[in-house]
């Protein structure tokens, strides 16, 4: 699918081991000092700090969804991080990072 290439927020696709299946330019540059599109085929598990490693081996366990806000210089993003499924069968996580405003509005609807 070739909209994701260019679409402006970083996805990232693993296999239900870690291993990188997939990334489009976004993610390669978010990534670029660890290997950019050269992390395909590698386990993400290797790309997280010791303090983070026990969740995400965690959330792959489980195929739990994971949903937060960061900031880092002043550039806040969503980060998804959700199972994918194929066939029915876990397949493994997609994590997409998304910049958002620092102030954003929020409707609530009926």
């Amino acid at each position: 699918m070739d909209w994701i290439k260019e679409f402006p927020a970083a996805i990232t696709v693993c296999d239900s081991d870690g291993t990188i299946l997939a990334m489009n330019d976004r993610a390669a540059k978010t990534f670029e000092k660890d290997g950019g599109y050269g992390l395909v085929g590698k386990n993400m598990l290797d790309c997280h700090p010791a303090h983070a490693r026990p969740k995400t081996e965690q959330l792959l366990a489980a195929s739990q969804k994971n949903v937060y806000t960061i900031e880092k210089n002043g550039v806040k993003k969503m980060i998804y991080q959700s199972p994918w499924y194929e066939n029915g069968e876990y397949a493994g996580f997609v994590e997409m990072s998304l910049e958002i405003p620092v102030e954003m509005p929020h409707f609530v609807r009926s």
